[in-house]
């Protein structure tokens, strides 16, 4: 299931994942940067919550806050410990 969806994936992994050069990884960077991601994502379905039938410009909100919560989360659960480091930015 994890390879299916790192193939899904891979345009945006590849972003984080390319070079070589060294990088600095810790565990938590992981945790927090899937802490993150909660924290994004529910914040994007309370905006979509309370802004039903509202002014359609609250959508833009929900879809950047939502945008960023599923980027903290595919790299937080499938990238490698490069892309963790470089979403962080101890990797070049």
């Amino acid at each position: 299931m994890k390879n299916a969806l790192r193939t899904l994936f891979s345009p945006l992994l590849k972003i984080f994942e390319s070079g070589t050069e060294p990088f600095n990884y810790e565990a938590s960077h992981r945790v927090i940067l899937l802490v993150m991601g909660l924290l994004f994502s529910g914040l994007a379905s309370a905006v979509g919550y309370y802004a039903q039938g509202q002014d359609p410009g609250y959508f833009l909100p929900v879809v950047i806050f939502g945008a960023v919560g599923l980027v903290n989360f595919v790299v937080g659960f499938l990238g490698t410990d490069r892309a963790v480091a470089k979403i962080w930015g101890s990797g070049k």
